[in-house]
């Protein structure tokens, strides 16, 4: 990356990919340093309890490599599903680059899963293989019956009946492994979609998704690795956003990665983990960052060392955004991709490439445009779908077992996001909402992001969710979900000062004709809010 905005255009038309032949995601973020630099840190691992353990390049590759060798020795194959239901911590790095060297595909999963959801995502992937914790065993327990293709269950947390002990599992695995000569396009992950509008689907990717970040996430971590920087977020490392924001970017920049287990995220406790550690870059998802707004005065509570904060998996806002560069000092540069696509659209307020509410700007070696249904261009100010066109090296092979949908995918080389937007005169990309989430009220298109932005700059609203509720004369009214912050009551007096507080900030039309207090909001793992199902109750 290069230090000015007029640079960053000449950097965008000129940019090339140029992707080798060869590449193994576990050899590349773990052997190359070990034989490099084997004492550097990779992971700085907040335990249970608060104690700080580091884990060096050297300890990595060689455990993934055990690992490796004792899965094979198991039956596990080049090809083979291996899910992975384990938290922020050395072992999960442990085990994705183990998967990797075997040539099998990783299936990252969230501990916030319920039984169901765990039990149709392995019987979907068909996993062979499931590495997991004691909650995990918990879960896979309450399962009506155990998915029929897992033939290996290993627990980090130590062996219990037929279940396959990790740690002694690496002991008496030989240190030698020749790891799968795998090509870029060779399946490496398969994440699932967030469903949040349907069932999910496993976005099936290959090996050189990783390089294909490299630039999407150097770019909002300002010319990312710096001397001392440190990466860390409180986002699931099963998501994309944890895995491929954070985690494998970080150990393949070298660049030491935070690992902190947490039962739920608490602001108070994410700004004193800052602190104790000495992070300097941090991926929060904007959920989190409203939730850290409440948090009084954190520039003086606590000494932070940030340098750096993203943001992104749903619009972030201008109240966030100037909330920031208030208590923090620092500017938020706001990202944007999809499980199946990610990290392509980016701001870097270093080299001046930052607008309050826009997703930012293409990520050099990144197509991305505003299309229209038959995949035309829409000039600036209009409305309509954000795409990436094809090909790309973060884009997804393909839908697990779902040509179809797939298909449905693409708009000739377009990949569609299902995200509606604008483009502006300057290239910025502004995010209107989900093709479903946007209400259309009398004849407005509203998108949910500006309403939601105003309702938590209202002094009482800690979150705050919008939906369009079906109308016979509008067609639809916003109505808003709404969580307080501590010390305040619902109360029709309150719901109507609300109303006032957007109707004049905004307008009329935009303005919630309803509003329904909650002590919660529904999310999905990966911190969005899951706006169908307050449709549903709307």
């Amino acid at each position: 990356m290069l230090p000015t905005a007029d640079t960053y255009q000449a950097l965008l038309r000129d940019f090339e990919w140029r992707i080798p032949q060869r590449f193994n995601i576990g050899v590349a973020v773990t052997d190359a340093w070990a034989a490099r630099e084997p004492d550097r840190t990779a992971i700085i691992d907040r335990r249970p309890g608060g104690d700080i353990e580091t884990v060096s390049y050297g300890e990595l590759a060689t455990a993934s490599t055990r690992l490796a060798a004792a899965l094979a020795a198991r039956g596990i194959r080049r090809g083979d599903r291996v899910a992975l239901l384990l938290p922020q911590c050395r072992e999960t790095a442990i085990a994705h680059a183990a998967v990797y060297k075997l040539g099998a595909i990783a299936v990252p999963l969230a501990l916030l899963f319920g039984p169901d959801a765990l039990a149709y995502r392995l019987e979907d992937s068909a996993a062979r293989g499931l590495i997991t914790c004691a909650p995990g065993l918990e879960r896979l327990a309450r399962m009506d019956r155990r998915p029929a293709d897992i033939e290996l269950i290993v627990s980090i947390d130590g062996r219990a009946g037929d279940v396959a002990d990790f740690r002694q599992m690496i002991a008496d695995a030989p240190d030698s492994f020749a790891a799968a000569d795998t090509g870029p396009d060779d399946p490496a992950m398969m994440i699932y979609t967030s469903g949040t509008t349907g069932p999910p689907k496993g976005a099936l990717h290959g090996h050189r998704v990783l390089l294909g970040h490299i630039p999407g996430v150097q770019m909002p971590h300002e010319f990312l690795p710096q001397p001392g920087d440190i990466l860390w977020t409180p986002a699931d490392w099963a998501w994309a956003g944890g895995l491929l924001n954070v985690l494998l970017p970080g150990l393949l920049l070298g660049v030491p990665v935070v690992a902190s287990r947490t039962a739920k995220f608490e602001p108070d406790a994410a700004f004193a983990l800052i602190e104790q550690v000495g992070i300097r870059n941090a991926f929060i998802p904007p959920t989190a960052l409203r939730m850290m707004r409440t948090v009084a005065d954190p520039g003086r509570r606590f000494s932070l060392d940030l340098r750096t904060i993203g943001s992104g998996g749903e619009a972030l806002g201008r109240e966030t955004y100037d909330w920031a560069r208030a208590e923090l000092g620092l500017t938020i540069n706001e990202f944007y991709g999809q499980t199946e696509c990610n990290l392509v659209l980016s701001s870097c307020a270093a080299i001046g490439i930052t607008r309050p509410g826009a997703i930012g700007v293409p990520v050099p070696g990144h197509e991305v445009a505003v299309i229209d249904p038959q995949g035309a261009r829409l000039p600036p100010g209009e409305t309509g779908q954000i795409a990436v066109r094809r090909p790309d090296p973060v884009m997804f092979l393909e839908y697990w077992g779902n040509p179809d949908a797939t298909r449905a995918k693409f708009v000739g080389d377009w990949m569609t996001t299902g995200d509606e937007g604008q483009a502006d005169d300057d290239g910025y990309l502004h995010f209107v909402g989900r093709d479903d989430d946007v209400i259309t009220s009398a004849g407005y298109r509203i998108g949910p992001g500006e309403v939601e932005d105003c309702l938590i700059a209202h002094p009482t609203v800690a979150l705050a969710a919008v939906v369009g509720k079906p109308d016979p004369v509008r067609t639809e009214i916003v109505k808003a979900f709404i969580v307080l912050k501590d010390g305040h009551a619902p109360t029709d007096e309150l719901a109507a000062d609300i109303q006032a507080f957007v109707r004049e900030r905004l307008a009329a039309h935009e303005y919630p004709r309803e509003i329904a207090f909650r002590d919660a909001l529904p999310l999905t793992t990966t911190g969005k809010v899951i706006r169908r199902l307050l449709r549903e109750e709307a």
